[in-house]
């Protein structure tokens, strides 16, 4: 019986394996649980295994590679194609052993402890970010009621709590005060938290090679450094930075027929929080960058001359993305070339 290759679904418990032989025959369907199925695979011949790209497929799939498997984890949305008829468990690993011999196919790179660390501290100091403006809006909103307006910029919120907590005469009664106060105490700790994510962002960022060379980019500092390195390690996952700019959805999305090529708005797949992150890093640049010690500074000014500024922003987050992932592939730091208007 030669296996051809090997789908797997996963799930928290249970784990459904189905193995394809030539022409795409089914040779096996089995259900294990975790320990059952690396068990059985520990003694199965070395063979091409296919996961879909979700929580856990990381560590099976580093687990699976350390038995001599060839494990290639597939993005869900690739596999759907394959599905036949009603879905079920073993369908969806049919699915998979079929996706996972295609040639042409798309993959994602499975990644070390090292980047799931530094991506989980990401996602944590992201929702500890939307719980600190979910908490100063909520502020805000109870002052408003009592005739309290305060400007738009939080600093100018938390400049003015002092006086809010202790005035007597204001309009607060006193179990909104304490109300105020529990929410303002809430805010300093979710900040204080948000604080020490960032600090050991920017150590790691300090020390590890990859993110200093694409800190050199303007419009990336430790946080975005950190979150690329995070999501591509040294980008070999991508034939080239186009790529990489498209896997973030910074490129039109298409909608074309015929000889009508029809461009819309950018697409918005793949990472989103990397997206956004990017975006802010090159509205900064766009803002702040000496335009005329850099090359790209003349490119931004003739783009700004006939397009929106946002347009601006997001062509520069494209432009940033694909030096970025330049300088990881080649392993050469970024060199800016002066431009001609400094000459």
């Amino acid at each position: 019986m030669q296996i051809h290759s090997v789908g797997i679904d996963l799930g928290k418990t249970t784990f459904h394996l189905v193995a394809l032989g030539a022409a795409s025959k089914v040779l096996m369907k089995k259900k294990f649980s975790q320990k059952q199925l690396l068990a059985f695979t520990a003694n199965m011949q070395t063979s091409l295994i296919g996961l879909e790209a979700c929580s856990g497929a990381h560590f099976l799939g580093r687990a699976l590679r350390q038995q001599g498997h060839d494990v290639r984890l597939i993005p869900a949305q690739f596999v759907k194609p394959f599905v036949k008829s009603n879905k079920n468990d073993l369908v969806d690993a049919e699915a998979i052993a079929e996706a996972v011999e295609r040639k042409n196919m798309r993959f994602v790179p499975i990644k070390t402890d090292d980047q799931l660390d530094l991506q989980a501290m990401h996602r944590i100091r992201d929702r500890l970010v939307s719980r600190r403006t979910a908490v100063i809006n909520q502020i805000r909103a109870f002052l408003l009621e009592r005739g309290m307006v305060f400007a738009q910029k939080p600093a100018k919120l938390k400049a003015g709590m002092a006086d809010v907590l202790e005035n007597a005469e204001n309009a607060l009664t006193p179990m909104m005060r304490n109300l105020i106060g529990r929410l303002y105490e809430e805010w300093k700790a979710v900040e204080e938290q948000i604080d020490e994510l960032t600090d050991s962002l920017e150590q790691i960022a300090a020390n590890d090679a990859g993110c200093c060379r694409i800190r050199k980019i303007p419009g990336i500092g430790p946080v975005v450094a950190t979150a690329i390195v995070a999501a591509i390690g040294n980008g070999a996952a991508f034939r080239k930075g186009r790529d990489f700019a498209a896997w973030l959805g910074l490129v039109p999305r298409q909608y074309s027929t015929g000889r009508k090529a029809r461009l819309l708005g950018i697409s918005k797949r793949g990472n989103t929080y990397l997206r956004k992150i990017l975006i802010h890093g090159a509205r900064a640049a766009a803002m702040r960058l000496k335009r005329d010690r850099y090359s790209i500074g003349a490119w931004m000014n003739a783009l700004e001359a006939r397009a929106p500024r946002n347009v601006l922003v997001v062509a520069m987050a494209n432009k940033l993305a694909r030096i970025a992932w330049a300088v990881l592939s080649s392993g050469e730091d970024y060199r800016p070339v002066a431009s001609l208007a400094a000459a």
